[in-house]
């Protein structure tokens, strides 16, 4: 199954990752994440199968996370809370994310990649 992959073009990190993706002959689906943001539930779905607690899908180095101070809303907020959150605006979410629909990764770490990916 080809991967979906959640990406900013304009984002370093995102641009290693599909480099990592094209030197390793790996079929992607690339959804740039703020024309197409992922919905509330899509979100939901992510941060379930990633095994990871929600706000590890904040981009807390991005402009918008401190305009909007979320560093003070999210160790009170629900998952459902954070989702929502998260799906106001593609700029708030860290990316890239990987999912096969089955796992999902956040972030780029090449071991992770191989790890998940290869």
């Amino acid at each position: 199954m080809a991967l979906t992959f959640y990406w900013y073009p304009n984002c370093g990190t995102c641009k290693k990752a599909k480099k990592w993706f094209d030197d390793h002959n790996i079929d992607y689906t690339s959804i740039h994440i703020v024309e197409k943001t992922p919905a509330k539930e899509e979100l939901l779905d992510l941060i379930a199968k990633s095994d990871l607690p929600a706000k590890k899908f904040f981009n807390t180095s991005g402009k918008k996370y401190r305009e909007l101070n979320i560093k003070e809303k999210i160790n009170d907020a629900s998952t459902e809370e954070l989702a929502e959150i998260l799906a106001s605006d593609g700029m708030l979410i860290k990316r890239p994310i990987v999912t096969d629909g089955t796992k999902v990764t956040v972030g780029f770490k090449e071991e992770t990649f191989q790890e998940n990916w290869l």
